[in-house]
């Protein structure tokens, strides 16, 4: 019997990425229209990265920011970013040219 397509979820796989302390790549299969916040908690990548925190850390679909409620289509990559801090030298100060 063949199925109508209608009837039967379309499941896409999502990449997910992350360069924190670790780096670290998943993919995770999941229904079309899931959102990006389903697919990071359901990946288990929180539990991986004690130092990612949905609440701080910015996140992205291959460079541009998007909500955690972002749906995600086919040929998504989900990225985490961590937070870039900039580090003065001695003399605290934008000179250095």
């Amino acid at each position: 019997m063949i199925e109508n397509s209608s009837t039967v979820d379309e499941m896409i796989s999502i990449p997910l990425i992350y360069a924190g302390t670790k780096q670290i790549m998943l993919n995770q299969r999941v229904k079309k229209d899931t959102t990006v916040g389903e697919v990071i908690h359901l990946s288990g990548i929180l539990d991986m990265c004690s130092d990612i925190d949905l609440t701080t850390n910015k996140v992205g679909v291959y460079g541009k920011l998007v909500k955690l409620d972002s749906k995600l289509k086919a040929g998504d990559r989900i990225e985490i970013y961590r937070k870039i801090t900039r580090v003065l030298d001695d003399d605290d100060d934008d000179d250095d040219f």
